[in-house]
This record gives structure tokens, C-alpha cells and sequence, in this order.
């Protein structure tokens, strides 16, 4: 059975029983900084478990693509370990419970795959009961082939949700014959492989340690894709089923080898395909290569293959040539790696150039530390040298290992892991300290508010009645002036905040007895919308009838720019490319910010294009549609959807015209003249492959360029010209500061020529040798550097040391003429003791070099101290 068919049966399955079909989310979490990867099956639907949104329907199945990377060196080397793979899960939140997932469990492998239910073996938590009693009693399974285990059955990740799990395995070789009690472990993984794992989230880990019961019980499970197919393809490893062998005969057919010709070869074969799984959906899903945080990862794991591919032999960019092989394989669930391949193609073949230059260069700096290391007579090279080459120049550790076994050395792995260690500590260290998995308090719980509703799209005031109010964490029934209150309205026209649009402000009254300030609105867990409010006057209570009326002017301005990002993204990806996709976005009144995945800057002239663009469909003054339909309706109209939404069966369509169809839930205006003029006001980088620009509408357009006109003017008018003549100005001031520079420079010649006659005059001699040490004031590194070339050059033998001091730092030069490096006087080493007195350091040839220092008031000191440095180089020479 094809890995294909299988998840197809696994999600028709599940759906079948009542439970929603949900697509996988990015391997890049959204709104989730405690993790650098989604890393499990149930990671994206964190928000239902731990209560901070409600599910459309509490009964969910997908087959998530997950990334982890605390075990790559385990990667090719056992029949399972991966850095990316596909957890197939059903979950419930608060519905069914044990029975229903044992029972599907047991239904699916045995029925739907045809699992041989002699082979089906189970664990259980010591005290699970419950979980013992279905499986025997409901299953019919027999007592003896069921484990209790208590550390390995118990799913807890710290404070928040937890609870027991039942692991199920499968017995690989019943020809070793019946063991006496059954335990995974009696044979490791080649014999009782776990194929699924279903969790009881039925507890709370309290932060004192202690449990209790969830007044909701979910239930979590995972079945991992790769193993199930192993197992139905009848084959010894995942890297032996559909899912891999495809990459792998292809990268054999690159490297003119064979699969299972040397073990050191397979491994290879295995790590390559591992990796460019992985690479390629996250540079998919927007992760781009870089030296921190994901793109390290990447990084890392590009590198890695890249190493492997060396040891099959190939010694050129090879990895970008599989992604198409991977879109064969997995494409038809994850079309968006069809989509996406050129640009992912593109980017892994930077990286892979990238890295071949990094790899000539780090073997230059690896022979160097050799030489070093064999020069003091060691036989070992130093961990930190070698972190250094992995850290900084990305050159592998088992690389630096291979080259220094050729040369008789090993390497001080400690000293290498030490350094690891440190450095992951400041990784740690430098991501957010995020709670993960915290159960709310039960207060939205204790509301009964049976429905709500939003009116914002059509009205912009409404009679309303308040069904709850909370102040200060407690539900309360009134309150009065100056209290600070959150409250739900039955109808509302405030937006709450939402899909890159910020929340309506505005005003609740009752009557006139009392007005609440609306500072925001969010979405509470029944997705209803929480109005945060400050009572300015008067008293309110619970099931009063208000007037809630929004800031339309604010409204108007937000829509323009929300409609506005529409066309801009549209017009990003006319221009630059259908990889674009967004990472981000915020819609205000007075600005819009659109954050894109983007390799590299945007010119002048790409900007000029897309802000044209956006415009001309402004001008055409085009209708906006708003629809709403089903999901496979709006993908068959081509309706783009944005990055981290989450859609139900009905959405709604925004349409700006023939140009721009999205998906979205915010506000916009009714025809794209309404948005008046669209103006690009900055681009950058905001992290590796991640743009943002920055744009104005409308009156913030207008205010823009006029403040834009008024620093020409104000340009104009300190130059004594008017704005058309501006281009002419600069230009000739340009060549008069050219022309003075010139003089500048003419000037420094002269005085550099008389400074160096008058230096000449106070030469002495140490140790025999003419030797000249001096302070020079108002003078840079450069022009320290010139008269020390000067004079060397007007000495036949002689050493000089020359100093200054400027903005509280010190500069040093050293020049020693070429007889005397001949005995062994370096000015690399001269210098670099000089400026040790000032708190610095330098370097550089053996003729001359040049050195920086902290300490000014130690200048002095330094310059006179440089002739007792001479003399004991003198003596050592």
C-alpha cells in the first residue's frame, strides 16, 4: 500500500467518524514562540487544547508535517530517525474519549490496513484501569500482551495538560516465538515497532506540582506515516519505502553508485534524502537558510547532505536537482512544493554554491590550525578551533575530524562540545520565555452567552444589550466610573482584532446615564468579541441596552489600507514572483505593513513597478465583491489564502476587481477609488528572506508627499535654488567638495613631508639599530600609515613607532625596514605589544602593521615603553 493511499485512508477514516479534515499547517508555527518548528502532530491545534479558542467541531484529523532536529547525528545511521516526518493524528477536545479511541484504533489497523491481530501488542500506563478494561474487555485483547509501564506511559510536558497514553506496537518477527511477558524493549525496534500512540489528556499539571482532573477531556494521537509505511510496503527501513526510495535511486543515478553497495555509502544515500525533505518544505513553507534560529537549521542540515554527497563522490551542487523528485513523491497532499519549486530550487542551489566556496575556504583555515598544532608539538586539536570552523565558517566537525585523521591528529571533542553547549545556551537564552500548553482560567467557562453577533461589516452604530461583564479577572454585574471592564454585547459593530487588522474604537452609552470608551476588542475562546472599555461616566450593569458606535473616520482609513494590501500583495507577486507569500501584515488607520518571504532587496525600479500597479487598479476605480462561499468554491475561483488563517467551511471572498481575490474576514472599502492614492514609503529586511514594506493611503498618502514637498523646499531654499534645479546644485557641489578634497589631501602631503623631515632628525639608536618612537597629534590611522611608509622607505635600516589619539581611541604604527625582519624584528609583533599597554591589539606584515588601543591616557606611556619591547626582541633574535 502507497504511502498516498495511506493517509488518504487514514483522513477518510477519521472523517467518517464525525471528525474534521484539517490541512497541515506550517512547519514555521504562527503565533507560537515557544516553538522553532512544528514538532508534532498536534502542535498547530495547541489554541483548542489549552482552551484559548474553540474548534468549529471537537473532532479533528490530519497528517501534519513535523520537523526535529535534537537527534541528526542519529539520521542515516538507524532504519528510523528523521528530521522531518508526517504524524498522522484524531483528536478530540472535550468529546469522545478511551473507549471511542481504542476502539477506532484497533478498527482502523485491523480492518482499514488489514493488520494481522495476532501481531498487535499494546502498553499502558500502571494505573490505567480504565485503558486495561477497554482493551481486553471491549478488544478482546489478551492480558499478556499488554505492557504496564509508568515512565514511558504518561505524556506530561510540565505545567498544563497531561494525562496516560497507550502505545501500540507491532510484532515485526513472530518467528522468534512468543516471549514469556511482552516489553518493547525485550528487542528494540527490530522486532515490536510502535506505530501509534494515543494520549489521555484527562489532567492538569499544576504549577505546585500537583494534578487534577480536567473538567474537558481531549484525547491526542499520533501515528507516525513513515512506519506504517515500512511496515505495509514489507520493507526493513523507512528509508526502504515509496516515501524515500524515489530521492534516493535518483541521487544514486547523480553519483554513479549504487544503493546498499557499502554501509558507509548508505548511510549517505539516507541522510540526502532525509534532509532534502526537509529542506524543502520548510524553504516552502518561508524558512530560508541563514546563521540563526531556523535558517540554522537549514543551514545546517544543507550542509550536512552536501558533506554526504562528497562521500558518494559528488563534488557539485546536486540537492537542488531533488526537490522536483520530492514534489513527485508528496505533491499530490502538499501541492505547494509543486508550486513553490523553482523558488525552493533556487534557493538551495545558492546555498549549496555557498557552501562549496565555504568548504575550500575552511580547508585552507583547517590546514593553518594544523600547522599550528603540529608546530608546538600537540597532537590534538584544539575544541575550540574546531567550533570556530564549524560556528563561524560552517565547516562540519566530522569533516574537521576526517582531514586531521590524515594527518595523524585527533581532536579535543570535549573542548568542541563545550563550546556547542555555550553556544546553544545563548540560543536558548535569546528565545522567548513563552508558557506552552497553560490551561485558561475557567471564566469564559462560567459565561452562558448562547450567541453574538458582528454587524461591523454593514453598520457602523447598533443598539445593543451587554449579556456579561468582567472587571479585574471577576465576572461583575456592574460597574462605574473609572472602572476598567471587558464585556460582551449580543450584536456588535466593533471589529475585533484579527487577521492583521487592528480592533474599532469608539463608544458604548447607555442613554444618558452613562458612556464606556472602547480601547479594544478581541476575540474571547467562543469566539465572541471581548470589548475592552474604560467607564468615563456613569454607572453600567449587565443587560442594560446600549448605543455602540465605532470611530468611523478611523474605519474609512483602515479599510483603504486594508484593500490596499490586497492589491499589494498581488502586485508582489506579478513582479517578483508567485513564490512570494506573506509572512505577516498589520492594517491601521494610518498605515498599512506587509512582511513577504523575498531572498534579496527590492530595487528602485521593482518598487517604482509594484506601486504603479497597485495605483492603476486605484485609478480604474474598480468594484469591490465580498462573497461568501464554500472552501473548494472559493479555491476553484482562485481566491489566494493568507499566511497562519484558519478557515471553516464557508468563507468569505474579497474581490478588488479582475485583479486581487483572497480569502479574509476584515473590512474593506466598496470600490478601489474609495482607497485614493497608495504610496510605498519604506522596504527592508526584517529577517533572513523576509522583507516588510510600509505604505500610506488615501489622506496619509496625501500628507506624505506633501511633507515630502516641504523638505524639498526647505532643501531647496537653504541651497538658494528652486526644486527643479536641485539635480544641477548637488552636482556641483559634489565637484567642489571633490575639488577640496584634493586640496585636502595635497595639503596632508606637504605637512606629512615636513613631519617626516623633522622626524628624521630625532633618530636615535637601541641595540644598534636606528630607532625613532613618537607621538604625532591630529593625525588618523592613515596618516600615520603614510609617514611611517615614508620614512622606512627613506632609511636603509631602522624601526619606527609612531602613535596618536583621537576620539577617546589610540592608533599605532610600526614599520621595520627589510634587513632587519631578515633578524627576525616583525612589526606584527612590535606592534602588538605596544598596544597591549593601551588596552588593544593588531597585526599585520612583518614590514608594517598597524594596531588600535582603549586606553588614551596610556599613549605616552606606550610610545616610551616601545623601545624596552625593541631591546628584548633584540635579545631573543
Amino acid at each position: 500500500m502507497k504511502s498516498n493511499e495511506i493517509r488518504n485512508r487514514w483522513l477518510k477514516f477519521f472523517e467518517g467518524k464525525g471528525h474534521d479534515i484539517v490541512p497541515s499547517a506550517s512547519l514555521v508555527p504562527h503565533n507560537d514562540p515557544s516553538l522553532l518548528w512544528i514538532n508534532a502532530g498536534m502542535a498547530p491545534l495547541k489554541k483548542y487544547f489549552d482552551g484559548s479558542e474553540l474548534p468549529r467541531n471537537p473532532r479533528m484529523t490530519n497528517s501534519q508535517k513535523c520537523i526535529r532536529t535534537n537527534d541528526i547525528e542519529n539520521v542515516g545511521k538507524t532504519a528510523r530517525h528523521h528530521t522531518m516526518f508526517e504524524m498522522l493524528g484524531n483528536f478530540s477536545i472535550g468529546d469522545y474519549f478511551k473507549k471511542e479511541a481504542i476502539t477506532w484504533a484497533w478498527e482502523f489497523l485491523t480492518e482499514e490496513l488489514k493488520f494481522d491481530k495476532d501481531r498487535l501488542y499494546v502498553t499502558i500506563h500502571t494505573e490505567d484501569d480504565e485503558a486495561f478494561g477497554y482493551w481486553t474487555e471491549l478488544i478482546g485483547l489478551d492480558p499478556e500482551r499488554i505492557c504496564r509501564t509508568e515512565k514511558d506511559n504518561f505524556w506530561d510536558i510540565g505545567e498544563g495538560p497531561c494525562g496516560p497514553c497507550s502505545e501500540i506496537f507491532y510484532d515485526r518477527k513472530p518467528e522468534l516465538g512468543k516471549d514469556e511477558t511482552f516489553h518493547p524493549d525485550n528487542h528494540n525496534e527490530t522486532r515490536y515497532l510502535e506505530v501509534w500512540n494515543l494520549v489521555f489528556t484527562q489532567f492538569n499539571h499544576n504549577a505546585d506540582g500537583s494534578y487534577n482532573e480536567l473538567p474537558k477531556k481531549n484525547i491526542d494521537t499520533g501515528a507516525g506515516l513513515e512506519r506504517l509505511c515500512s511496515l505495509l510496503q514489507d520493507v526493513e527501513t523507512n528509508f526502504d519505502t515509496d516515501l524515500f526510495q524515489p530521492i534516493i535511486q535518483e541521487t544514486a543515478r547523480l553519483a554513479g553508485k549504487k544503493y546498499h553497495e557499502t554501509p558507509e555509502m548508505d548511510i549517505a544515500f539516507k541522510v540526502i534524502a532525509d534532509h532534502i525533505r526537509t529542506v524543502a518544505f520548510s524553504v516552502g513553507d518561508g524558512a530560508l537558510p541563514s546563521n540563526e534560529g531556523r535558517g540554522y537549521v537549514i543551514r545546517r542540515l544543507l550542509r550536512r547532505a552536501v558533506r554526504y554527497g562528497k562521500v558518494l563522490g559528488i563534488e557539485k551542487p546536486f540537492m537542488y536537482t531533488l526537490v522536483s523528485v520530492v514534489g513527485d513523491i508528496m505533491g499530490e497532499h502538499y501541492p505547494e512544493i509543486v508550486e513553490k519549486r523553482e523558488f525552493i530550487e533556487k534557493v538551495v542551489k545558492a546555498e549549496e554554491e555557498r557552501f562549496h566556496v565555504t568548504l575550500a575556504a575552511g580547508e585552507q583555515l583547517l590546514g593553518d590550525v594544523i600547522a599550528q598544532t603540529k608546530a608546538a608539538g600537540a597532537d590534538t586539536l584544539p575544541g575550540d578551533k574546531a567550533f570556530t570552523l564549524y560556528d563561524t565558517y560552517g565547516f562540519p566537525i566530522d569533516l574537521t575530524e576526517d582531514i586531521a585523521a590524515e594527518q595523524g591528529l585527533g581532536i579535543d571533542r570535549e573542548g568542541f562540545e563545550k563550546a556547542l553547549n555555550e553556544q546553544r545556551q545563548r540560543a536558548r537564552a535569546a528565545r522567548k520565555d513563552v508558557a506552552s500548553m497553560n490551561v485558561q482560567t475557567e471564566v469564559f467557562d462560567q459565561l452562558k452567552i448562547e450567541s453574538s453577533d458582528f454587524v461591523g461589516y454593514s453598520e457602523t452604530a447598533s443598539a445593543a444589550q451587554i449579556l456579561a461583564m468582567i472587571s479585574g479577572g471577576m465576572i461583575v454585574e456592574e460597574a462605574e466610573e473609572g472602572d476598567d471592564v471587558e464585556l460582551f454585547l449580543d450584536r456588535t459593530p466593533f471589529y475585533a482584532e484579527s487577521g492583521g487588522q487592528v480592533a474599532d474604537i469608539g463608544l458604548i452609552s447607555v442613554g444618558e446615564s452613562a458612556i464606556l470608551q472602547v480601547l479594544d476588542v478581541q476575540k474571547a475562546p467562543n469566539g465572541y468579541h471581548l470589548h475592552r472599555a474604560k467607564v468615563l461616566s456613569g454607572t453600567v450593569k449587565v443587560f442594560d441596552t446600549v448605543e455602540a458606535s465605532i470611530d468611523h473616520e478611523r474605519r474609512v482609513n483602515i479599510t483603504r489600507n486594508h484593500t490596499a494590501t490586497h492589491l499589494l500583495h498581488k502586485a508582489l507577486r506579478e513582479v517578483l514572483g508567485t513564490h512570494v507569500a506573506q509572512a505577516g501584515s498589520l492594517v491601521s488607520s494610518d498605515r498599512l505593513r506587509f512582511d513577504f518571504s523575498h531572498l534579496s532587496g527590492l530595487t528602485a525600479e521593482e518598487l517604482d513597478v509594484i506601486e504603479r500597479k497597485v495605483n492603476e487598479v486605484i485609478w480604474a476605480n474598480e468594484g469591490v465583491e465580498i462573497q461568501e462561499m464554500g472552501i473548494e468554491d472559493a479555491k476553484k475561483v482562485g481566491a489566494m489564502a493568507l499566511f497562519g488563517e484558519k478557515y471553516g467551511d464557508v468563507v468569505r471572498v474579497v474581490k478588488a476587481g479582475d485583479y486581487s481575490t483572497e480569502l479574509c474576514g476584515g473590512c474593506h472599502v466598496r470600490t478601489t477609488g474609495e482607497i485614493g492614492l497608495f504610496k510605498i514609503v519604506s522596504e527592508a529586511s526584517i529577517a533572513s528572506g523576509v522583507r516588510r514594506i510600509e505604505a500610506v493611503t488615501g489622506k496619509g498618502a496625501y500628507e506624505y508627499v506633501v511633507a515630502r514637498e516641504r523638505l524639498l523646499a526647505e532643501s531647496a531654499g537653504k541651497l538658494k535654488a528652486n526644486v527643479n534645479d536641485l539635480p544641477m546644485r548637488l552636482d556641483i557641489l559634489q565637484g567642489n567638495i571633490k575639488d577640496l578634497n584634493k586640496e585636502i589631501e595635497a595639503l596632508k602631503g606637504k605637512l606629512a613631508a615636513g613631519e617626516v623631515k623633522n622626524l628624521l632628525d630625532q633618530l636615535a639608536e637601541v641595540g644598534g639599530v636606528p630607532f625613532l618612537a613618537k607621538q604625532i597629534d591630529g593625525v588618523d590611522m592613515d596618516g600615520l600609515r603614510t609617514i611611517a611608509e615614508d620614512l622606512k622607505n627613506r632609511l636603509e635600516s631602522g624601526v619606527i613607532v609612531l602613535g596618536s589619539a583621537g576620539d577617546d581611541k589610540v592608533n599605532f604604527v610600526v614599520a621595520v625596514t627589510k634587513d632587519l625582519v631578515g633578524r627576525g624584528l616583525q612589526a606584527g609583533k612590535i606592534v602588538k605589544e605596544v598596544a597591549a599597554i593601551t588596552g588593544g591589539g593588531g597585526g599585520g606584515r612583518p614590514e608594517l602593521a598597524q594596531a588600535g588601543g582603549k586606553d588614551v591616557s596610556k599613549l605616552g606611556e606606550a610610545i616610551e615603553k616601545s623601545q624596552e619591547i625593541l631591546l628584548g626582541m633584540l635579545a631573543k633574535a
